[in-house]
């Protein structure tokens, strides 16, 4: 066994078959990171938000971590061995390369659609349309504001979110609007001392 063990890290250390090892490890960093992230979150909305046994709320949380878990894992896994595929045999990798392997194996594994994967899907639009603004500024597409846009910003966020939650809440992810009602709507309710600061009833 102890040679087993030496020979593998032999082969680890060598810097051997590197695009196929580092498909493997990504594999297994997407799938730990998918857990790490989804496990608290499932854990904490499960138990704010959710009504049912406490049974139904274990699967929930298991299942919601399992799934963001093998998504993250097989994306990874088809991302970075598409882009090995793609740039087998030149020096270098094309932007190009990372645009079709990720638009390919987001259709594939994050195009179902289920919670989990719409929750992804937002996240990384928000933190893509943030990040192309940058981008456009600093190629000089957009001019650079002479002002802070930030408080402009946080301005048009929060007055479209509330005025969507408002007057068109179907419109909305079910976990937001559960989290705005919790905070806006469930404010407005009380029968004692006991339910306006202690607990909702």
């Amino acid at each position: 066994m102890a040679a087993l063990l030496d020979a593998v890290n032999r082969l680890l250390a060598s810097g051997e078959h590197k695009h196929i090892l580092s498909v493997i490890k990504g594999f297994r960093n997407g799938a730990v990171y998918g857990a790490k992230i989804r496990f608290p979150h499932a854990l904490v909305m499960t138990f704010l938000f959710r009504n049912g046994s406490l049974k139904d709320k274990i699967l929930a949380i298991f299942e919601a971590t399992y799934t963001h878990s093998r998504n993250l894992a097989l994306f990874v896994f088809a991302f970075k061995g598409l882009t090995s595929t793609l740039s087998w045999g030149e020096s270098k990798s094309h932007q190009l390369h990372a645009f079709l392997s990720a638009f390919c194996a987001g259709f594939v594994i994050f195009g179902k659609y289920n919670k989990v994967n719409e929750q992804i899907n937002l996240y990384l639009m928000s933190r893509v349309i943030y990040g192309l603004a940058k981008l456009f500024v600093q190629k000089k597409i957009v001019p650079e504001p002479k002002t802070n846009v930030f408080p402009w910003f946080a301005a048009i966020m929060w007055g479209l979110t509330l005025w969507l939650f408002e007057y068109q809440q179907a419109c909305l992810q079910p976990s937001l609007v559960a989290s705005m009602t919790y905070i806006y709507k469930d404010s407005e309710k009380w029968t004692s001392l006991r339910d306006f600061l202690l607990y909702n009833e």
